[in-house]
């Protein structure tokens, strides 16, 4: 299950979540995004009760994306305690993506 990550509630999703958190910062005019959200939906099924993943929009929730420097879009965070511990930036291949999760998940 993709979550929805917003100002509102990105604190106790993704900073307090008791397991790792990929977040996918985009946007929905933006094409690179459009290209990726298959790989993230996959992502989400894939690492069900290992991962929470989700998408966090930059235009309806910017303080988030100042916050962590959000400057080019898709930007992939993966969280782990409550911070920020890799950043993939821009349409980057499945299986790159897949072994930053695989490389949290172990």
């Amino acid at each position: 299950m993709e979550f929805k990550f917003t100002t509102e509630n990105f604190q106790a999703e993704v900073l307090e979540a008791d397991k790792p958190v990929l977040v996918d910062f985009y946007a929905d005019w933006c094409g690179p995004c459009k290209m990726m959200a298959p790989v993230v939906a996959e992502m989400a099924g894939r690492y069900e009760g290992k991962v929470k993943v989700g998408k966090c929009n930059i235009d309806e929730n910017m303080d988030i994306a100042q916050k962590y420097r959000v400057m080019n879009i898709p930007t992939f965070m993966i969280f782990k305690g409550g911070q920020a511990v890799d950043t993939l930036v821009g349409a980057v291949p499945k299986a790159e993506l897949e072994r930053k999760l695989q490389g949290i998940t172990e």
